[in-house]
């Protein structure tokens, strides 16, 4: 089982090899770097070098609880890690939801020199705040509080309950139970408190961040997607980054690299291949 350090911290990850060029996977929320199970092997198919990691926390990662934080700087942190360690050159960056977050971060913390291309996938940024500077947001601070709380209460029923909605679209489950249910199981592996924690990462405000993104980027979003709406994020994302192309997929929920795997990924291959 492949690992890095950073700091005190291991990080799981996988690596397909080859001679490609690399592309690193940063999952969502409450996932791992397993939930690329579809996106993956379309993209070695290709020739592509694919690596994919799981979050602190999360999947086959350390789990360090209250000795860590998990504020994107940190969280960035470790991207950072993987990609120094690796040694990745002309890289390209996928980010689903929260891992989006890890990508414009990187972007704005560390720069482009080592990044060919971007896509964000469902992604929170610019900025899923709401309240006073930010009214055209999706989630206040006391929608984040609750969500916590009901997470630390209770955390097979609340996954349960968001990954039903994640993988919703008008008010249908727009993957099988079985995929649910491996969704589920991905979910259980997660630390509760770094779980609880990373809610709270959600409402960063990534706006200087993308203003620093001169790469090629690809922004995919499902229309009727319930956890990180499209207007709050997909369009603003594409309309703040310049020259970016949006694919907009038809009664797509938050999960969209489950539920419209093929269409997905035949977005996301294309772009990257150019």
């Amino acid at each position: 089982m492949p690992t890095l350090s950073n700091g005190d911290v291991e990080i799981h990850y996988e690596d397909t090899g080859g001679s490609g060029r690399p592309v690193v996977l940063i999952h969502g929320w409450p996932l791992s770097g397993a939930s690329w199970s579809d996106l993956a092997p379309a993209l070695q198919s290709e020739g592509f070098r694919v690596i994919a990691y799981d979050r602190r926390g999360f999947g086959q990662s350390a789990k360090p609880g209250e000795a860590s934080s998990y504020d994107y700087d940190t969280l960035t942190g470790d991207l950072d890690a993987l990609v120094t360690q690796l040694d990745l050159q002309n890289a390209s960056l996928v980010g689903f939801s929260m891992g989006g977050g890890e990508v414009a971060r990187y972007v704005g913390s560390y720069g482009v020199d080592r990044v060919h291309s971007i896509v964000f996938a469902g992604a929170i940024p610019p900025c899923l705040l709401k309240d006073d500077e930010h009214p055209d947001g999706a989630l206040d601070l006391e929608t984040v509080s609750g969500m916590q709380g009901q997470l630390r209460a209770d955390p097979p029923g609340f996954f349960d309950g968001f990954l039903t909605n994640f993988f919703s679209a008008n008010g249908e489950l727009k993957v099988t139970e079985e995929q649910r249910q491996e969704a589920l199981a991905l979910a259980a592996q997660a630390d509760v408190h770094a779980a609880a924690e990373c809610i709270r990462s959600w409402v960063t405000d990534f706006t200087g961040d993308l203003a620093k993104v001169s790469v090629p980027t690809l922004v995919v979003h499902g229309d009727s997607d319930a956890i990180v709406p499209l207007e709050v994020s997909g369009q603003r994302t594409h309309e703040a980054v310049a020259g970016s192309e949006l694919v907009v997929l038809e009664d797509g929920p938050h999960g969209i690299n489950t539920s419209h795997a093929e269409e997905f990924n035949a977005a996301v291959v294309a772009f990257l291949a150019r």
